[in-house]
């Protein structure tokens, strides 16, 4: 209590030069934003555009804060235009579950160089897409597990055919309960799982399941 102002101006000192070093680091950071946000959004603009978004619009969005906070001096936000002639909007509000699917898988691909994560998991995340778009998706992931180890849950067999290893899910009965059973399937086993997922038989769909396994 003696020496309570000479404390306190200790203690306004030390705020001064942390304010100084966090206003510093703010900036740093905020130049790095500025100077990285056009080359990501060009980028999963490009990526995106090949997983069937042909005319979309991808932006990164940076907005000053009055006060800087725990992730920096400004709040970022994705914006996504998937028609052409409508504005762009939050990505979080808009983007269906399959298209917020696809610009992830889009992102995942502009980051790969960066991104340290070490597993992704999709979950249908070709849904509600044409077979041309599918191998699309097929191949980013492919590219994807390059850096990362890739699950992907799919129906599509241009997806399946393009991963390094072919899990088959079943279920079945076992008395009064139902288990799910998961087992690899490679070699003739593979083909024939293929030809289960074209939805037909006969030469021409087995000629057709071989093709999908063959490199590109």
């Amino acid at each position: 209590m003696e020496h309570r102002t000479e404390r306190l101006e200790e203690l306004r000192a030390s705020i001064a030069v942390l304010r100084r070093q966090m206003d510093a680091a703010g900036q740093a950071l905020t130049k790095a934003r500025q100077d990285s946000a056009p080359r990501l959004a060009a980028s999963i603009v490009r990526h995106s555009r090949e997983l069937g978004f042909r005319q979309a619009v991808f932006e990164v969005s940076l907005s000053p804060l009055q006060e800087p906070g725990s992730q920096g001096m400004e709040t970022v936000e994705f914006l996504f235009g998937p028609n052409p002639g409508e504005p762009s909007k939050p990505l979080r509000l808009i983007a269906s579950s399959g298209e917020l699917a696809r610009i992830m898988l889009a992102i995942k691909s502009a980051l790969a160089h960066k991104d340290s994560t070490p597993l992704l998991v999709f979950d249908e995340i070709d849904a509600n897409v044409g077979g041309e778009v599918a191998r699309a998706v097929g191949f980013k992931m492919q590219q994807l597990g390059n850096r990362h180890q890739v699950i992907s849950i799919t129906h599509f067999p241009q997806v399946a055919a393009l991963a390094s290893h072919h899990y088959l899910v079943q279920k079945a009965s076992a008395g009064n309960r139902t288990i799910s059973c998961l087992r690899e399937v490679s070699h003739e086993e593979r083909v024939d799982e293929l030809v289960r997922m074209l939805g037909g038989g006969g030469d021409h769909a087995r000629t057709l399941a071989q093709a999908l396994l063959q490199p590109s």
